[in-house]
């Protein structure tokens, strides 16, 4: 018979998600990020530590641990410490009523701080972790504090307002926090809203609480957050410009597969965490955790000319290189989302765009549109004069499309079969295009251009996610199209290491797959 094995999990690493908007932080991600700050904070009775998005209390309880040790040739009695610990130096506010209750729970063992079975009593319920609820303020349909919609979260007393506390608090409020003067800034907060737009259509948010926690002034600063911010992001513009040029972050970790720190959970362009210092003014020290392991760099989150991360550091001589030898980017080339103006349903609702005449097969004087039905490629053929929605040069000339979204986010995507286009060929908002040429040729000679590893190489720099704007081709260098080109003659044409070579060589996948017409 085999040895009985008892296996003792901790709880808070079992908990299921409330969202992948809201996720629990496991156990050893909290510890992780506790290891990037001193651990002489630890041994004083004098630090405080807050988290402001707490959901399970799991930040609070590993610092009670550290705490509990650190201090325990200053305060013998292990009474008096943790009742020194918990009254004095941690502190939370909890994102729900539920997850407050779930805290207090992990932390002071009891759902009420006030009853006899709190480790440490206090004279009311909630302790030192609270649970207030606040109301959005709406303004034009939108909270002026957060964002949210007011169709989308306006829902009644007895539902959950998402109305955050930390992000929602008046400046009278905000100072008594700040009066706190919190030694420690600490947590995983919500990461985004739905907005009531398309599906799946939501606000990012934990920028907010990153924002306002730098109002507290906490000499340290760490949070787990999506990593999409580094190069893109709804709205994200100014906080990224600002945690790029923001030199007092010490440490930061990055992991492009979300599933690395939370098992499970999908997170689209991965997640990292990071520690700031506000005595600290110097290079980052960035540790990569991906699926060849962990590597670490020191550096700058910003070099000089750039306005975004670029997180493998094994691509930025390689950028560097090419950015110094050519001055035409790639994205010039490129349409915006929705090049002729039609949206994805022009196929599913034709009376919307006024298309009585839409046929399923081409007549004389018809031009045909390429777009996407039930998953599917379809084409539908409209007259010449139907007025398009937009008004686009490259009607009359060819040009390649290729589908807007595509892959995850991987040096090892490949984007699905493009897509050559002649004249009074169009597409859906399904599709992006490049161009337009004169001639089909040009266009094949751009297709060659695509299939190369050297060009996905360099999309991969600014594509974190399945989507392709125009700005992932960014440092993509544009190339004489009067010819087809090949990754031999762009390495040499940009004087590439071999190192550099085989790093792209064994990164990227070979596109094999052809262009087909539209």
């Amino acid at each position: 018979m085999s040895e009985k094995v008892n296996y003792n999990p901790d709880i808070l690493s079992c908990l299921a998600n409330l969202s992948s908007d809201e996720v629990f932080t496991p156990p050893e991600i909290a510890n992780a990020m506790l290891d990037m700050l001193p651990q002489d904070l630890f041994k004083s009775s004098e630090t405080k530590f807050l988290d402001p998005g707490c959901k399970s209390g799991v930040f609070l309880r590993e610092i009670a641990k550290r705490l509990n040790e650190g201090l325990r040739e200053q305060i013998p009695d292990v009474e008096q410490r943790m009742d020194h610990i918990m009254k004095n130096q941690l502190f939370a506010i909890s994102i729900t009523q539920i997850t407050g209750l779930l805290s207090r729970r992990s932390v002071y063992c009891s759902k009420d701080a006030s009853s006899h079975f709190s480790v440490t009593k206090f004279e009311n319920s909630d302790g030192n972790i609270r649970f207030r609820r606040i109301e959005h303020t709406w303004v034009n349909g939108r909270c002026s504090k957060c964002g949210a919609s007011q169709e989308v979260q306006d829902r009644g007393d007895d539902m959950e307002t998402h109305a955050y506390e930390f992000i929602h608090m008046n400046s009278k409020e905000e100072k008594e926090l700040r009066d706190m003067k919190f030694d420690v800034i600490i947590g995983n907060p919500p990461y985004q809203l739905a907005d009531g737009g398309a599906q799946a259509s939501a606000i990012p948010i934990y920028n907010k609480f990153i924002e306002q926690a730098k109002k507290l002034k906490p000499q340290y600063l760490s949070m787990i957050i999506p990593a999409r911010w580094m190069t893109g992001g709804r709205g994200l513009d100014s906080f990224r410009c600002e945690m790029l040029h923001d030199k007092s972050i010490r440490e930061m970790h990055d992991f492009p597969n979300s599933s690395d720190c939370f098992t499970g959970v999908e997170i689209k362009g991965g997640v990292c965490y990071f520690v700031s210092d506000s005595q600290y003014k110097g290079l980052c020290t960035i540790y990569r955790h991906d699926k060849e392991g962990i590597r670490k760099s020191e550096r700058y989150l910003i070099e000089e000319g750039d306005e975004i991360f670029v997180r493998d550091e094994r691509l930025l001589s390689i950028k560097n290189k090419v950015v110094s030898a050519n001055n035409h980017s790639f994205e010039n080339i490129v349409s915006s989302m929705r090049p002729y103006g039609l949206r994805g349903d022009v196929f599913t609702n034709p009376n919307k765009y006024e298309l009585p005449s839409m046929s399923n097969e081409y007549k004389p004087g018809y031009m045909k549109i390429l777009g996407l039905e039930n998953l599917k490629r379809k084409t539908m053929y409209v007259p010449k004069d139907y007025p398009l929605p937009i008004k686009n040069a490259s009607l009359g000339k060819w040009k390649l499309f290729i589908t807007r979204n595509w892959g995850i986010g991987s040096l090892e995507d490949i984007p699905s079969t493009p897509v050559v286009a002649g004249p009074y060929e169009l597409c859906t908002e399904t599709f992006i295009e490049f161009g337009p040429f004169d001639t089909k040729t040009e266009v094949e000679n751009v297709l060659s251009y695509l299939k190369t590893k050297f060009f996905r190489a360099l999309v991969a720099i600014r594509k974190q996610d399945q989507g392709s704007s125009r700005a992932v081709y960014h440092y993509v260098p544009m190339q004489d199209f009067s010819k087809p080109w090949t990754d031999e003659e762009l390495y040499k044409k940009y004087n590439l290491s071999e190192e550099e070579i085989n790093f792209i060589e064994t990164s990227v996948k070979p596109m094999d797959i052809g262009g087909e017409n539209a």
